[in-house]
C-alpha cells in the first residue's frame, strides 16, 4: 500500500501538549501543532502505529476521516454517510461509536452517537452490501465523534482504549493509576529525563507510592515500548493498517529492549529471575517509602513490566533520603559520560482528594526536599502535586506547568537548584533508637515537639492505667501550635495499628496565615515522628472557630475507615472522609454515665450521630432503643456500630427525621421513654430541614420542653452541647416544669481536663 498523508490528532493530559508534540517530532511525525487537549499530525501508516506503540505522553491515538456538518441531525447523517467507510473500516470490523460535545441541536451524546452509527452502517451497506456489526463492549473499530459548534470531527481511535492504562496495570491497581502513569510520563518528560538518562544519571524517588515513576523511568532508561505487549489495538479494525508494518515495528521493539535492559541493569542481572531483587550497587533508579504495603505493590509493579531487575525499591524515609542519593549515584557513575554521577530526584505527590491523609502528603514533600538537598551538584529536581513543595525549597522553579483539569488538576515543577528554605528539629526515638532529624519551617517547631512528647508520654500511662484506647494527647498547650492531637488504637482487623488524628484550630486575624500554615506543615511532620506512627496513618483537618461555635474547613478526602474500641465495644471511624472521625471522645464519660442508667428502661438517642451512645445504652441493659438523626448515612452507620457488638433485633429501630419535627410526632403518639441522651449541634442548617436552621442557644428551650414531655414519670434525659458560651434559659425551662442539673464536671475526661469547656453537659427532669 501506498504511503499516504493520514492526519494524526493524539490527545494527552491537559498542559503535556508541547513535550507530546516534540515526542511525535522525534518518530518522525511531521506537520506537528500542539492545540488544546492534544497535538495535530500528519505521518504515514508506519507514523501512526509507532506513535500507537511508543508514545508515553499520548493518552490516545486518532486518525481523522472527516469534518461533517453538524448543524442539525439529519445534516450530520448526510455528512457522515458521504465519508469513505469502506476504505477506514477493515472487512468485516465491528464497530462502535463514542462522542464528545454538544450543540443547541445535538444536546444528546448517545443521540449523536446513535446518527453516526446509521450513517456509518448505511454507506457501508451501500457500498459493500453488509452492514458493519456493532459491538458496545469490544469493537475493532472505536469510531470518535467531536462536536464543536456546528461542526463534527469523526476519527477512527487506533489505540483503541486509553494508551497511559499501561500493559502492567491490572484492575486491582485502582482508578487512580493510569493517572499516576500519565503524570509520571509527564513529569519526566519535562525534567528531560531522556537527555538525563543518555548521560548516565542515576533516578531516585524518594516517596514512590505504588512505584509509578520509578517504573515509568525504568521503561524510559530500558527503551521499553509502552505498547509493546498490548494484546488489543483499534488499528486492527482499521482498512489502513499494514501488519507487516506492524510486526517489524514490534520486533524492532523487542531487540531495543533486550538492549536497554542490559545496558541498564547489567547482563548478568538477566540470567536472574525476573522476581529476584536487583543488585542495589548497580542499579541506578531507586524508589523509596515508609510504606511496606506500597513497596510490595511497587515491586510486584516492576514484575509485571520485566523491570524488577533494573530498579529497586526500599524501605526508608525523610530521615534515610541522603543515603538512598548516594547509593544511586554511585551506580550511576559507572554509566555517566563525563563521570561525574548527577541525579533526578522525582516525586509524584498526590494532592487534594487523592491524598488520603495530608501528614503523609507532607512527609513525602518533606522526603522529596531531603533527598534533593543530598542530590549532586548539576542534579534536577522535579516533583508532581505536594503541597509546600515550591516553600520548602526556597527558590522559584526553574519550569511550572499546570497539568490536568478539575478533580486531576495540579503543578508540575522542575528546579534545577537544591532547596534552601528549611531548618532541622532533633526528635529522640519513641523506641530509643537513633535520634531522628525533621526538616521544619519554624525553629520554634522545636518546641511543640518537645510539648508533645512529653504530653504524650503521660498520657499513654494514664491510658494504659484506665485501659482507655482513644484519647486526646495534646490540645493547644503552647498558644502558637493551636492543634488538637487525638490518638485511636485500632481494633478487629485494625489491632496493632495506632492512628492519629489533628485539627487545627484556625488562627486569629493577628496571626500571619503563610506563618500558620508553615507552622501547622511542621505538625503535620513532626506527629509522625514524635509518636512512633506511619505518616498514612496520621489525619488532619482545620477547624475554623465560627460565630455560635465550631466548624471544620477540609478539602475533600477519601474515607479512610477503621475499627477501634471503647469500654470493650466496638465502633467504625472514618478518620479522613468525613467531618468528624465518628466517635467524640470528649463524651467518653457521658456515653459511660449513659450506659449506667439504662438498665431495663427505654432509651431514646436524639441527634444520635453514629449511635455511640445507643451502643452503650443498649449494652447497659436498655429494653429498647430508638435511634434518631436527619442523616441516613449516619443511620446507617450507627446500625453498624449496634451489629458490630451484636445487638439487632426490633426492639432497637433506626429513625430517620428532624428531630423537633419528630419529637412532635412522637408526643402525639403517645411515645415514652425513660432515658434520653440529647447531643445536639451547635449550629444547622441542613437543606434537609427547609427553610428552618437550628441554633441551640436559640432553641435549647423548645427542645427540651418538647423532650421532657417524652419522658415517663421517672425518667431522665442527658442533655450536652459544644457550645462554649452556652447558658441554659434555666427561668424559662421552669415556667413548663423542667428541671435542669448540671453534671459537665463529672462528664469531663482526664484528657480534656486542660480544657474544660469543651462541652455542657446536664440532667433533665421534669420539675
Amino acid at each position: 500500500m501506498e504511503n499516504e498523508d493520514i492526519e494524526l490528532f493524539a490527545s494527552c493530559l491537559a498542559g503535556l501538549e508541547a513535550p507530546l508534540a516534540d515526542e511525535l517530532r522525534r518518530m518522525g511525525v511531521r506537520r506537528v501543532r500542539p492545540l488544546a487537549g492534544g497535538v495535530a499530525a500528519f505521518c504515514d501508516v508506519r507514523g501512526a502505529l509507532s506513535a500507537c506503540l511508543w508514545s508515553r505522553l499520548a493518552s490516545r491515538v486518532l486518525a481523522v476521516v472527516g469534518r461533517v456538518d453538524a448543524s442539525d441531525a439529519e445534516r450530520l447523517h448526510e455528512g457522515v454517510r458521504g465519508l469513505p467507510w469502506e476504505d477506514v473500516l477493515a472487512c468485516g470490523a465491528s464497530i462502535a461509536v463514542q462522542t464528545h460535545g454538544a450543540n443547541d441541536e445535538l444536546r444528546n451524546t448517545r443521540f449523536t452517537a446513535l446518527k453516526v452509527k446509521d450513517a456509518v452502517c448505511d454507506r457501508m451497506l451501500g457500498q459493500t452490501g453488509r452492514r458493519p456489526e456493532v459491538d458496545p463492549e469490544e469493537p475493532d473499530a472505536l469510531i470518535d465523534v467531536r462536536v464543536r459548534g456546528a461542526r463534527a470531527t469523526l476519527s477512527l481511535d487506533l489505540s483503541g482504549g486509553p494508551l497511559y492504562r499501561r500493559t502492567w496495570l491490572s484492575a486491582d491497581d485502582g482508578a487512580d493509576a493510569p493517572l499516576s502513569c500519565a503524570q509520571a510520563a509527564g513529569l519526566l518528560a519535562l525534567a528531560d529525563w531522556q537527555r538525563l538518562c543518555e548521560a548516565g544519571a542515576a533516578l531516585v524517588d524518594p516517596a514512590c507510592g505504588d512505584g509509578a515513576l520509578v517504573v515509568e523511568a525504568a521503561a524510559w532508561a530500558c527503551d521499553l515500548a509502552p505498547g509493546l505487549v498490548r494484546e488489543r489495538w483499534g488499528f486492527f479494525g482499521w482498512g489502513k493498517s499494514e501488519p507487516e508494518v506492524w510486526n517489524d515495528l514490534v520486533r524492532e521493539a523487542d531487540e531495543r529492549f533486550e538492549r536497554g535492559l542490559a545496558r541498564i541493569a547489567g547482563a548478568d542481572a538477566l540470567e536472574a529471575p525476573s522476581s529476584a531483587p536487583p543488585d542495589r550497587a548497580r542499579v541506578r533508579i531507586a524508589g523509596a517509602s515508609s510504606s511496606s504495603p506500597a513497596i510490595a505493590r511497587a515491586r510486584l509493579l516492576a514484575r509485571r513490566a520485566g523491570l524488577r531487575q533494573a530498579l529497586t525499591v526500599e524501605l526508608a524515609d525523610a530521615q534515610s533520603a541522603d543515603g538512598q542519593v548516594a547509593r544511586a549515584c554511585a551506580a550511576a557513575s559507572r554509566d555517566a559520560s563525563d563521570g561525574a554521577a548527577r541525579c533526578l530526584v522525582a516525586c509524584i505527590l498526590p494532592t487534594g482528594d487523592r491524598a488520603m491523609s495530608e501528614a503523609r502528603a507532607r512527609a513525602d514533600a518533606a522526603a522529596f526536599a531531603a533527598a534533593s538537598a543530598s542530590a549532586p551538584e548539576g542534579s534536577v529536581f522535579a516533583a508532581v502535586g505536594g503541597e509546600g513543595v515550591e516553600e520548602r525549597f526556597g527558590v522559584a522553579p526553574a519550569l511550572g506547568v499546570e497539568i490536568g483539569k478539575g478533580r486531576v488538576a495540579t503543578k508540575a515543577l522542575v528546579f534545577d537548584a537544591p532547596p534552601v528554605g528549611t531548618t532541622e528539629v532533633s526528635v529522640p526515638d519513641p523506641a530509643g533508637g537513633a535520634e531522628h532529624l525533621v526538616e521544619v519551617f519554624e525553629e520554634a517547631s522545636g518546641q511543640f515537639a518537645a510539648r508533645l512528647r512529653k504530653t504524650a508520654r503521660e498520657r499513654r500511662k494514664w491510658a494504659r492505667r484506665e485501659g482507655v484506647t482513644c484519647y486526646r494527647i495534646y490540645d493547644a498547650d503552647l498558644p502558637d501550635y493551636a492543634v488538637a492531637v487525638d490518638v485511636y488504637e485500632g481494633a478487629g482487623q485494625a489491632a496493632g495499628n495506632t492512628y492519629v488524628h489533628v485539627a487545627e484550630y484556625a488562627p486569629p486575624r493577628s496571626v500571619d496565615p503563610v506563618k500558620a500554615r508553615r507552622r501547622f506543615d511542621d505538625v503535620l511532620a513532626l506527629v509522625p515522628v514524635v509518636l512512633g506512627v506511619r505518616s498514612d496513618h496520621v489525619f488532619s483537618k482545620v477547624r475554623r472557630r465560627e460565630k455560635g461555635g465550631g466548624q471544620y474547613r477540609e478539602a475533600r478526602r477519601r474515607s479512610y475507615v477503621t475499627q477501634v474500641q471503647e469500654a470493650g465495644f466496638e465502633f467504625e471511624v472514618d478518620l479522613a472522609g468525613y467531618l468528624d472521625t465518628g466517635l467524640f471522645l470528649d463524651h467518653r464519660l457521658t456515653r459511660a454515665l449513659v450506659g449506667a442508667k439504662a438498665q431495663g428502661r427505654r432509651f431514646l438517642n436524639l441527634f444520635a450521630y453514629t449511635g455511640t451512645a445507643t451502643v452503650h445504652a443498649a449494652a447497659g441493659g436498655a429494653r429498647s432503643t430508638a435511634t434518631v438523626d436527619l442523616s441516613q448515612t449516619y443511620l446507617d452507620w450507627a446500625r453498624r456500630n449496634m451489629a458490630a457488638n451484636g445487638f439487632e433485633g426490633p426492639e432497637h429501630t433506626f429513625e430517620r427525621g428532624d428531630v423537633m419535627a419528630w419529637i412532635t410526632e412522637a408526643r402525639r403518639a403517645g411515645r415514652r421513654f425513660d432515658l434520653v441522651f440529647v447531643d445536639p449541634p451547635t449550629f444547622s442548617n441542613s437543606k434537609a430541614m427547609g427553610r428552618r436552621t437550628w441554633d441551640v442557644q436559640r432553641d435549647h428551650v423548645e427542645l427540651l420542653i418538647g423532650v421532657s414531655r417524652l419522658l415517663s414519670e421517672e425518667g431522665e434525659a442527658v442533655f450536652s452541647c459544644n457550645l462554649r458560651s452556652f447558658k441554659p434559659d434555666e427561668e424559662a425551662l421552669a415556667r413548663y416544669g423542667v428541671a435542669l442539673e448540671d453534671i459537665t464536671a463529672q462528664t469531663i475526661p482526664h484528657d480534656f481536663e486542660r480544657n474544660p469547656r469543651i462541652h455542657k453537659c446536664y440532667l433533665v427532669r421534669r420539675g
